[in-house]
């Protein structure tokens, strides 16, 4: 069996059987491809079925060393996974990632913003240019709504039902949720459909996509993380700022003030709640305050 079949294969059980979205089956070929790249340049005659745990192990000690540790865990469970596919398949009896232990790693932390620095940012915004209205719809719509930025960029017209204070959101493995929004977010993205929009010259294939560049396409992530960059500079902040960012901070505000960690989980379309739960270690002062709030005996 060769490399490219195996992990056409593997691709087509990813996204059909396991319904994972396109980033997520790129980021599982990118590792895979990696082996295979490390294998080809130093000449190793070895396919997915005959290749053995030492090989694996030389590539990974190799990688680790440009790589930090939460990455080379991921490279691990990704190769895992893709053996543990072929296994499943009856190409191979064993996993030769089996006796591979993942580095230790501390559970990372979401970074968050403050209130006040969400406000430098939207302030930072240059209304008078044609793309400002757009943008403070898009920092609005990350923030208030806690979207991931290919949920963001896929947000379609025929997904906003504002007379009932919803938007459709279409998240990993195609997975559909509705998320509440709020009326200033409301007023924001009406305001960019109705002044901004008309002037677009919009494709036709993303006529229905509401965020577009000046185009008339869709926007990238890269467009998307270029505009927080530029308005993080802007606004002063020593902060390093992604899409992600705007996500970590809507569920962190929404427990601080009081939610539920299920309907947080439920907004966010967190399959798990184990997921959401990191969200729990952010601010202890505020588990403190539900306990004292809460628990008879005070």
């Amino acid at each position: 069996m060769q490399w490219e079949h195996a992990l056409t294969d593997y691709t087509h059980y990813l996204r059909i059987e396991r319904g994972l979205s396109h980033n997520s089956i790129e980021n599982y070929s990118y590792d895979i491809k990696k082996l295979i790249l490390y294998v080809e340049n130093h000449s190793i005659s070895a396919n997915p079925t005959t290749i053995d745990t030492d090989t694996v192990k030389t590539f990974i000690y190799s990688i680790s060393k440009t790589i930090n540790p939460r990455s080379q865990a991921r490279l691990i469970s990704g190769l895992r996974n893709f053996f543990d596919y072929l296994i499943f398949e009856n190409y191979r009896t064993t996993n030769p990632l089996d006796l591979i232990e993942s580095p230790k790693i501390g559970r990372k932390l979401p970074d968050t913003l403050s209130i006040k620095e969400i406000d430098a940012l939207i302030s930072a915004i240059d209304l008078t240019h044609p793309q400002g209205e757009r943008n403070r719809a898009i920092i609005e719509t990350l923030y208030s709504c806690g979207l991931r930025v290919s949920e963001l960029t896929n947000l379609k017209l025929s997904d906003l039902f504002f007379e009932e204070d919803f938007i459709k959101v279409t998240g990993k493995g195609d997975k559909q949720r509705f998320v509440p929004i709020s009326p200033l977010t409301k007023k924001y993205i009406s305001l960019y459909i109705k002044a901004i929009r008309p002037h677009i010259p919009v494709i036709e294939e993303y006529r229905d996509i509401l965020f577009l560049n000046r185009r008339g396409k869709q926007l990238t992530r890269a467009m998307i993380f270029t505009i927080i960059k530029q308005l993080v500079e802007k606004a002063g902040l020593k902060k390093t700022v992604s899409p992600h960012t705007f996500r970590h901070s809507f569920a962190t505000h929404l427990l601080e003030n009081g939610a539920d960690l299920r309907a947080i989980q439920m907004m966010l379309g967190h399959e798990s709640i184990t997921t959401t739960e990191i969200y729990m270690h952010v601010d202890r002062s505020h588990l403190s305050e539900v306990l004292h709030k809460f628990h008879p005996r005070k």
